[in-house]
């Protein structure tokens, strides 16, 4: 049982849930030595963590 504002509620029956995954197009993908030092093969998947949440 989790509380929400006061109230008891169960989680049972609530879906775990619901995703949107695009379709990603096959293109351009790097060379073996850089997707291995960077975790992945696509470009468009290369998103290198920033140090701060939700920034560019």
């Amino acid at each position: 049982m989790q509380k929400n504002d006061g109230m008891y509620f169960s989680t049972e029956r609530m879906p775990i849930a619901m995703a949107y995954v695009p379709w990603q197009h096959f293109g351009r993908t790097y060379d073996l030595d850089h997707a291995l030092s960077v975790g992945t093969i696509f470009p468009d998947l290369d998103k290198p963590f920033t140090g701060r949440g939700g920034n560019c």
